[in-house]
């Protein structure tokens, strides 16, 4: 019996290759499925699932039929591939990942894992009948495997930071080039008002293909509150933004009301192409989105927050997020990383915010090892002021392992936070 995802996830595809020789031969012998729908292609560094996940939800309320593609997987394929908020069914899932094995076999030079993703998503949304797929960027841009597509309606950029500087380049303007690869002529482009030398390479690809670039303006936004629900399971924000009023998304991090700006503006730069989307859309959109891992409450007594923050400005963000939506609390930390993140900077913004730090290797080949991890926040912890949480971070078995020790650290009125990379995220919850 043939298993799609012992397909997929063969060893042997799971190799990284940047270019698009072999997707584009793919897509040929697919019969270029990404043609029949319209795209919003979204790159950046921090929070671009969740802007596409709010774009996705306000065209479903627009009466489009809406696919999303997001990487990195967080539990299993299915759950990265969505039509309407949906993952692909397990039947559909294998029809179309035979079809993708089939076309893939042919060719001389076999794709990888994620050009073999990249195809049972495209090839879905066309079998499902799409009207629009929300796309988001893998690594990069110009030679991200999504790069694939050809005339994108919207390119989309979220906020950019250093990160796989060893791939993308060593500044934020290389990193930022290497991302507007993915801008065509004929699409429009909205970002987040980025640092200036990632700004400007945005505005060199954007006027090389005849667009402007449209960017929110944050100073028009203002979060008005941030409720928990009486259960503690769930939350709210309510914010404004330009003309309007009393928005609201359930997503609690601090960050996400400036990703729904942006989401915003994205929606007005497709009115303007002729979509119909009106303002209630746009409301019940974004008040009904879901995002998986970015300060999650995952579980209560202790209350069990998931964020997938993996890079220094993601660790601010959830130090930020902390604070707001749990002044004066501090955390218990189950924190793993890959070796190639800035781990020591994101430690420095989590550590005052830890009673006790558990150490955890993420289920990576290029996960950091947990000693090493340990000492990191050891020595950290010296340079601030002594913290005595820092000074004896347990070294976990395995996650259940720290997950069970995390709840018992905290006690049933207490607050656990897991983070550090996305490829945890799956265990955890299984764990919890």
């Amino acid at each position: 019996m043939f298993d799609p995802i012992a397909y997929l996830e063969n060893p042997a595809w799971r190799v990284s290759k940047l270019g698009l020789d072999r997707i584009a031969e793919l897509m040929e012998r697919l019969s270029r499925p990404e043609r029949t729908y319209r795209i919003v292609h979204v790159a950046g560094t921090n929070g671009k699932g969740s802007t596409a996940a709010f774009v996705s939800s306000v065209l479903q309320h627009a009466g489009n039929k809406v696919g999303l593609f997001t990487s990195p997987t967080i539990g299993d394929y299915a759950s990265s591939i969505l039509v309407n908020g949906e993952p692909i069914p397990p039947e559909d899932l294998c029809a179309v990942t035979r079809a993708v094995r089939e076309a893939a076999e042919a060719m001389d030079d076999h794709p990888t894992e994620f050009e073999l993703a990249c195809a049972v998503s495209f090839l879905w949304f066309e079998r499902a009948g799409c009207d629009v797929a929300v796309i988001e960027v893998g690594l990069g841009g110009a030679l991200d495997s999504t790069n694939v597509i050809e005339a994108p309606e919207l390119c989309l950029f979220a906020r950019i930071a250093l990160d796989h500087t060893g791939v993308l380049g060593a500044t934020l303007g290389e990193i930022a080039s290497e991302k507007a690869g993915i801008v065509k002529r004929g699409a429009s482009v909205v970002s987040w008002p980025q640092e200036p030398e990632a700004m400007q390479a945005i505005e060199r690809a954007a006027e090389g293909c005849g667009a402007s670039v449209r960017t929110p303006d944050f100073g028009e936004l203002s979060v008005s509150s941030v409720e928990l629900s009486k259960d503690g399971t769930s939350g709210i924000q309510r914010f404004r933004y330009r003309g309007y009023d009393d928005l609201s998304i359930g997503l609690l991090g601090s960050y996400q009301p400036y990703n729904a700006a942006l989401a915003i503006e994205a929606i007005e730069a497709l009115r303007e192409r002729g979509w119909a989307i009106s303002d209630e859309a746009l409301r019940c959109g974004l008040a009904e989105a879901t995002w998986h891992g970015r300060f999650e409450i995952a579980a209560v007594n202790p209350t069990f927050v998931i964020d997938g923050g993996h890079n220094p400005q993601g660790a601010r963000a959830l130090a930020d997020s902390l604070k707001r939506v749990f002044p004066g609390r501090k955390a218990v930390f189950v924190i793993g990383v890959l070796e190639d993140k800035d781990y020591p900077e994101m430690l420095e913004e989590l550590l005052p915010l830890g009673s006790a730090f558990i150490v955890i290797e993420p289920p990576n080949l290029r996960a950091l090892p947990a000693e090493k991890l340990a000492r990191a926040i050891r020595w950290t912890g010296q340079d601030l002021l002594g913290c005595s949480a820092c000074t004896n971070p347990y070294i976990a078995e395995d996650i259940p392992d720290a997950v069970a020790k995390a709840r018992e650290i905290a006690g049933p009125d207490g607050l656990v936070c897991a983070c550090g990379s996305l490829y945890s995220i799956a265990e955890i919850e299984r764990a919890l």
